[in-house]
């Protein structure tokens, strides 16, 4: 098949547009509720069939060519941060007090407005393709929202495919690999209970901090010492607090934290060995331990059959010498996630920027900006996406 063309002058400045726009009006999970209203106008604009609502404030567009079955789904999120915007000086920046779209969700979206416009245009496929524009990414809970208002029984689908915008990889480099590509994200509340009592007479008491304190240097212990080395996992404690003061010896003490990896076996894995390495050492300390564990996002596993079809899909865009179809896994997690869980798909990374070039500020950084640069690139990838799945209408 011949290269995708390009994106016309016109239509790049409308993807512009479009994401200044998201900018300036961020909406965080679940309330993307203006976002959502203008990306289904836009979409219904543009000749597709448009359900909102989905999974609260998810939108689904459907476009059908020719007689084909198979349907194909791309998908962008929506969703902002709670996180103040620093350079305010942009002509474009957030309108709303302590909110921003600080990861570039407003680019996907721009993107796939984008493709949508090209995919209407070409119609070089047959099959049935579905846009979808997820709420609540940050949070770990739109996906499954979607999926819980039964996104797949009303809307079926073959295939899904996304992105996200990659500070530190060159603008326009595209990478992916088969497998897991982003790590699952699990949280984790450690709470020990002692016996409080006063700083100079310890031995009337039992002390949470030591427990603690032997708690959070055993934990690492589980993926050096219990976990196969070729599988790469994270345990991080992030945050400890106690009821204690200077002079007198805590009651209660809180370890909180997560866990990262790339697998359901690891997963188990990580939640077992921590549950029984706590009981034991509060045990041994003749303290009280309960432990909270909670999956709050699934790793994104890329499925062998679609990487190819992501890979030869950036390479029409971008030439091969752009695309790196075994890049390195990203320990980060996305709720792209839970749909790979439910059917096949393929995620990709496409670069913003490499610092102190522009679009290298890291994401979730106050001075965060998607770089319109790439924007061309990444509807242009979308659109390429059913061209080949699909083949010709």
């Amino acid at each position: 098949m011949a290269a995708n063309p390009g994106v016309s002058v016109d239509l790049s400045a409308q993807m512009v547009a479009w994401r200044h726009r998201f900018h300036q009006h961020p909406e965080t999970g679940f309330e993307e509720h203006q976002t959502s209203e203008s990306v289904g106008q836009i979409l219904e604009n543009y000749g597709f069939t448009v359900h909102r609502r989905i999974g609260g404030t998810g939108v689904v567009a459907s476009l059908k060519v020719g007689d084909g079955k198979r349907v194909i789904a791309l998908r962008a999120d929506m969703d902002a941060l709670n996180i103040g915007e620093a350079a305010t000086d942009r002509p474009y920046a957030s309108q709303v007090n302590g909110k921003m779209h600080a990861c570039g969700h407003d680019g996907h979206m721009a993107m796939l407005l984008g493709a949508a416009a090209l995919i209407r245009e070409r119609q070089d496929f047959n099959g049935t393709v579905r846009l979808i524009f997820q709420p609540a990414e940050e949070h770990g809970r739109g996906a499954k929202a979607m999926l819980d208002d039964r996104l797949l029984e009303r809307f079926p689908i073959d295939e899904i495919y996304g992105l996200h915008n990659w500070p530190g990889l060159p603008a326009g480099q595209f990478a992916t690999c088969v497998g897991g590509i982003m790590a699952s994200e699990d949280n984790f509340v450690i709470r020990i209970r002692g016996r409080g009592m006063h700083a100079a007479r310890p031995h009337m008491g039992i002390d949470p901090i030591v427990a603690a304190s032997q708690i959070i240097l055993a934990l690492q212990t589980i993926v050096s010492r219990s976990l196969d080395p070729s599988l790469p996992a994270v345990v991080s404690c992030t945050e400890i607090h106690t009821d204690g003061i200077r002079n007198a010896v805590p009651t209660n003490v809180v370890i909180k934290g997560d866990t990262r990896s790339y697998s359901p076996d690891v997963q188990k894995l990580l939640e077992s060995r921590m549950r029984e390495i706590c009981d034991g050492i509060a045990s041994s300390c003749g303290a009280h331990c309960e432990v909270e564990y909670t999956h709050e996002f699934a790793p994104t596993v890329n499925s062998a059959t679609c990487v190819p079809v992501a890979v030869a899909a950036a390479t029409n865009i971008v030439g091969g010498s752009m695309v790196d179809g075994n890049t390195k896994p990203a320990m980060a997690s996305e709720d792209f996630g839970a749909f790979l869980e439910a059917i096949p798909g393929a995620f990709v990374f496409l670069g913003n920027g490499t610092a102190p070039e522009r679009g290298g500020c890291p994401l979730h950084s106050p001075s965060y900006d998607f770089n319109d640069d790439i924007l061309e690139l990444g509807a242009r990838y979308f659109a390429e996406i059913p061209r080949l799945r699909l083949g010709n209408a």
